[in-house]
């Protein structure tokens, strides 16, 4: 799959899936928080199904 999750969209997803998570460890939003799974891992895998679903691209231009 084609990289195409840009570095500040990166960044936002990896911070909002950790507070998501430390938010439902700590009883604060109760289990719905564990779906900052999914934010999590398309920042760090740099892959977004949604974004290649819709021909989004965050990254900017390459070759």
């Amino acid at each position: 799959m084609k990289v195409n999750v840009g570095s500040a969209d990166r960044a936002v997803r990896i911070v909002l899936g950790l507070v998501l998570i430390g938010l439902a460890i700590a009883g604060v939003i109760g289990p719905w928080g564990y779906i900052g799974v999914l934010p999590l891992l398309t920042g760090l895998f740099r892959v977004c199904p949604a974004y290649s679903i819709f021909g989004i691209n965050s990254c900017g231009t390459r070759s």
